[in-house]
């Protein structure tokens, strides 16, 4: 992969509480994904009242600091897609998979 257009595209975030979601859509640029063992969080959440984000966008996974996941190749994401949703915490990516 070589731009942000080739990283897998977020196709839904049910988090409703997140800044970024509009309708099960995220409206940031990019997510990272972090966290700890067990929990693959989108550090990108942020919960505040107020909505972010542009208002035509295809959300892509930026980083994926979980290199213990099936789907991480040298940091970088290669699922088709993601889905992010409630979590440990905040907000996860459901498509983490733990070799």
């Amino acid at each position: 992969m070589s731009t942000l257009m080739d990283m897998p595209a977020v196709a839904e975030c049910s988090v409703a509480g997140c800044s970024y979601n509009d309708h099960s859509h995220c409206h940031a640029a990019a997510v990272n994904i972090g966290g700890t063992t067990g929990d693959a969080q989108c550090t990108t959440f942020f919960p505040l009242g107020t909505k972010g984000g542009l208002d035509k966008v295809i959300t892509h996974v930026g980083a994926c600091q979980r290199a213990e996941c099936v789907h991480n190749t040298s940091l970088e994401c290669t699922a088709d897609s993601i889905r992010v949703g409630a979590g440990h915490e905040e907000a996860d990516c459901l498509t983490f998979s733990p070799r």
